[in-house]
């Protein structure tokens, strides 16, 4: 009987899970609502999960979202399970056709983290630790990931008590409006000295952004013109890897 009772813990503790196939973000009030479980065995359940780094809560908003222990399980999937790895043929093929280095970034609360990344072969380049954070509120990625997210989410980066001084907010919503009209985002030294980027989005098959999908280079080689020429090939690419996820 204990046995019994065990299991069925661990089945409500993944139907949990599952319900942020669905949404990035949920209160507790939506995920008793979405699995048919009482509030209090719910609360149970996210505790445990919070503790164990499956889930992460906003102290602000109080909804939970996925943590970074899912991550660290990824890292153990095969190359034909998880996305990072999935994609990086599609990756290395971009990179050759625009000859600088691509990455893959996805949202993390407030910030982005770089979770893959090809670097160019010239010998003037962007280098690009895996791993590495980075803000929301600057960046051709970060505006993405931004800019496509749900309206809570841009709400909580505005209110950010680390929101850069030099970044005006209604410009940056101005731009977050265009990248959705456009389809893609464009920085030229917003992060970085001597930097720029492009970036285009990854939908998973809920719709909702799954990630950023960026190439970056020297200013002087990777013009915003020259970011206009590749737009079509990084946008085919970030098609091809949703199709990856979907088949």
């Amino acid at each position: 009987m204990e046995g019994k009772k065990t299991v069925r813990a661990a089945e409500r503790a993944l139907d949990i899970l599952l319900c942020f196939t669905r949404q990035p973000e949920l209160s507790l009030t939506e995920i008793a609502r979405m699995t048919e479980l009482n509030k209090s065995t719910v609360y149970r359940l996210l505790a445990t999960l919070e503790e164990k780094g499956f889930l992460a809560r906003d102290a602000e908003t109080d909804k939970y979202r996925l943590g970074f222990r899912i991550w660290e399980l990824s890292a153990h999937l095969s190359r034909t399970d998880d996305p990072a790895l999935l994609f990086l043929p599609e990756m290395e093929r971009l990179r050759d056709k625009i000859e600088e280095t691509v990455s893959l970034y996805v949202r993390d609360g407030l910030e982005r983290i770089r979770v893959q990344a090809v670097e160019s072969l010239q010998a003037i380049r962007r280098v690009a630790p895996v791993g590495a954070r980075m803000p929301l509120s600057v960046g051709a990625a970060g505006k993405v990931l931004a800019a496509f997210a749900e309206p809570a989410v841009r709400a909580q980066i505005l209110a950010d008590p680390d929101w850069p001084e030099n970044v005006d907010k209604s410009d940056y919503l101005r731009q977050l409006d265009q990248i959705r009209r456009d389809g893609y985002a464009t920085s030229v030294e917003e992060r970085e000295a001597g930097t720029s980027a492009v970036s285009v989005p990854i939908f998973g098959r809920n719709g909702n952004i799954l990630a950023a999908l960026a190439v970056s280079g020297p200013v002087g080689r990777l013009t915003l013109e020259r970011m206009e020429e590749v737009v079509p090939h990084i946008i085919e690419a970030a098609g091809r890897m949703q199709k990856m996820l979907t088949n």
